[in-house]
């Protein structure tokens, strides 16, 4: 469970048709975005056309959609829920947002990755503001409510490593991680994870020197396996997900062979397997229900 904040655009962009077939429509979305969304109810991702921040200036009337101080980032029943999660007996964290995964799904994949060559000072520029609004925007839950994680969201990785250089991820994020994860430190937040699909194996030493401690969801077919990881980091990082859901495809016996396999991670501590996103449709019921009696 994670407390209710809000940390989206306020307001949202209006939701436009702008042209409709039998097979797609183009739309303009909650995040300001054009794009081709097909009906053939196999296709999640659209096709994206047009994004709403192409120029510094598009960025400073974006940025008004931003407001840390917006009261409608907090429920109007927050005293009411405050009561209640003193009494709970689960764990409640905080989502604290996105430095670069944000600016992405703003400016187009393209855009922000030649901007981090061209144009440096903009991208520090809005990661600052970023790491700023996120600060401010949960200041009140962490001081308020007895928190037990926090967690980031960046999907910054292909299968083949990031998106951006190492060297980019340290110069730009690292300290702003740091600065929001001591924070969260100084209110007793000791588990941070970050949501990063893809390989994540050339940042994973990065994360940790922000403060981030957890990853997931550890894509076995990118290549980021649990085992190797803990390998390489030691119990400094703990995991998320990394059980191969291929293998739920192949039978019983694969099943049983992929749970011995990381067995002893489990074992070990700080770590909770589960499959990445979802199972693939040619997993049987028969085998999803012996993979978790197993498990």
């Amino acid at each position: 469970e994670h407390v209710p904040i809000n940390l989206g655009l306020l307001p949202n962009f209006e939701y436009k048709i702008l042209e409709e077939t039998e097979e797609h429509q183009i739309v303009i979305d909650g995040a300001g975005v054009t794009c081709i969304i097909r009906k053939d109810g196999y296709s999640s991702i659209p096709k994206y056309l047009k994004f709403p921040i192409e120029t510094r200036e598009d960025w400073e009337r974006f940025k008004e959609r931003l407001d840390p101080n917006d009261p409608r980032r907090y429920p109007d029943d927050w005293e009411a829920r405050k009561r209640e999660w003193a009494m709970r007996d689960y764990p409640l964290g905080v989502s604290v947002g996105s430095l670069f995964g944000w600016l992405r799904n703003w400016m187009s994949f393209e855009h922000v990755t030649v901007t981090c060559i061209d144009d440096p000072a903009w991208i520090h520029e809005m990661i600052e503001y970023l790491t700023e609004f996120i600060l401010t925007v949960v200041d009140r839950a962490v001081r308020e409510v007895d928190l037990d994680f926090a967690d980031f969201w960046e999907d910054m990785c292909f299968n083949m490593g990031p998106m951006i250089s190492p060297a980019m991820f340290k110069e730009f994020m690292v300290p702003r991680y740091k600065r929001i994860t001591d924070f969260l430190g100084e209110h007793g937040i000791d588990v941070v994870y970050v949501d990063c699909d893809g390989n994540i194996d050339e940042l994973v030493a990065l994360w940790l020197e922000g403060g981030v401690n957890c990853m997931f969801p550890l894509e076995i077919q990118s290549g980021s396996d649990p085992i190797l990881m803990r390998e390489k980091y030691g119990e400094n990082v703990l995991l998320l997900g990394g059980v191969d859901k291929t293998r739920l495809i192949a039978g019983k016996e694969e099943i049983r062979r992929e749970i011995d396999r990381i067995a002893p991670l489990v074992e070990s501590g700080g770590y909770i397997p589960h499959v990445d996103h979802r199972c693939p449709p040619d997993v049987t019921f028969e085998n999803y229900l012996y993979y978790l009696e197993t498990k």
